[in-house]
């Protein structure tokens, strides 16, 4: 896991505040909310009054276009937060939340929030923090979507998701729960096609492995001279 990853980890326990079962009874486990895969969280249009706490499971965040299409904005995992806009006067979510396995959020309302951070007053700079990254991460997919091609932008996708999900194991790196390829593809605003041609070449060229369950990137800096 790279140090991106782990800046919302750095003196906040964020998931001991949002499931304080671990820590004290500030909020009941009446937050605790469980998910089977495909439910939906929110929709676009409904009220937006609480913030997510990924407990367990992952979580996409996307929305439709006026054609129908699918967009797909971000995949997100254990101790990653979402719906933060209401704490900055979002009346109506604009996007949906759909959970992409069985999961377990922790909800908390964003008036609760606000008293909590009176509390916890390193809440502040973790949501600020949080939404600076949010801000640089879409920056950086709109350059990518401008100046680099589909191969590139599935390459740079794969190492973003090592740096920020990866697990060393010796020299290689790991990363579980590996998303579908139509997933990769809403991503990158690539095709299923052409995502799956890529990872089978770089299959081919030894650089990754991968299955339905994990991602197995031989050589990190191989596949990050991909990147043209």
């Amino acid at each position: 896991m790279s140090d991106k990853a782990l800046w919302f980890l750095e003196n906040i326990d964020v998931g001991g505040i949002f499931c304080p079962n671990k820590i004290d009874a500030q909020v009941s486990n009446n937050h605790i909310k469980n998910f089977k895969k495909d439910d939906y969280i929110y929709l676009p249009d409904e009220e937006s009054d609480k913030i997510y706490f990924v407990n367990n499971g992952r979580i996409k965040i996307g929305s439709y276009a006026d054609n129908g299409k699918e967009i797909t904005k971000a995949i997100l995992s254990k101790g990653e937060v979402f719906g933060e806009l209401a704490m900055i006067g979002e009346d109506k979510r604009r996007d949906y939340a759909l959970a992409v396995e069985d999961t377990q959020l922790c909800a908390i309302s964003a008036d609760e929030m606000k008293h909590l951070i009176k509390d916890h007053s390193s809440l502040s700079m973790f949501f600020m923090k949080m939404m600076g990254s949010k801000v640089i991460e879409m920056e950086n997919r709109l350059e990518s979507l401008v100046f680099k091609d589909s191969r590139s932008r599935i390459v740079e996708y794969l190492v973003d998701l090592v740096e920020k999900n990866g697990q060393r194991v010796g020299y290689e790196w790991v990363v579980r729960n590996f998303i579908t390829h139509q997933e990769i593809a809403n991503l990158t605003a690539t095709s299923r096609q052409t995502v799956t041609t890529v990872l089978n070449e770089l299959r081919t060229d030894e650089i990754i492995t991968f299955n339905r369950k994990r991602l197995l990137v031989r050589d990190v800096d191989k596949l990050k001279s991909e990147i043209k």
